[in-house]
């Protein structure tokens, strides 16, 4: 079995402006979040993003927006050494079109644990929001709360999980 690191995006990986990141001009990647990837991965983690993009079915940004965002930022980390084994993200919004992929409900972190074989108990989840840790919770992953736009280097030590 493998061990993953579930991500929230907006606010962990990328700076969370309190609105939506409507376009890779908008997108600012958090400090650090290069080497704190990198380690993980080097202590064998899968990284995993798990986000809710509400702001397709709000009519804020397109879905190829969205996927021009995780191209651009995959290949980023990639340059850096860090490869995303996947990322997963629900384009809806309750207010407009209700989904039960959206967190803080639990498929999509579901859907990962199956496809790449993970072991839950030996995972952990980090987000910035309750209905991340909630999300994790309900798929038996140990979630992690850290307060939005840290430097994630500075959160945890190197050997905290």
């Amino acid at each position: 079995m493998n061990k993953a690191l579930f991500l929230d995006r907006d606010g962990v990986i990328n700076h969370d402006p309190g609105d939506y990141t409507t376009s890779w001009d908008e997108f600012t990647f958090l400090p650090g979040i290069e080497s704190f990837l990198k380690k993980r991965q080097d202590q064998g983690y899968l990284l995993i993003l798990i986000t809710n993009q509400g702001g397709v079915a709000k009519g804020r940004y397109s879905l190829e927006t969205v996927e021009d965002i995780h191209r651009r930022m995959s290949a980023h980390f990639e340059a850096h050494g860090v490869q995303l084994t996947e990322i997963y993200y629900s384009p809806y919004h309750d207010d407009y079109t209700r989904s039960l992929s959206r967190k803080p409900g639990s498929i999509m972190v579901e859907k990962a644990l199956a496809r790449f074989e993970v072991d839950a108990s030996a995972s952990v989840m980090i987000g910035d929001k309750q209905r991340d840790i909630d999300c994790a919770a309900a798929a038996g992953v140990p979630g992690i709360l850290v307060p939005v736009n840290s430097n994630l280097n500075d959160v945890f030590s190197d050997d905290q999980f």
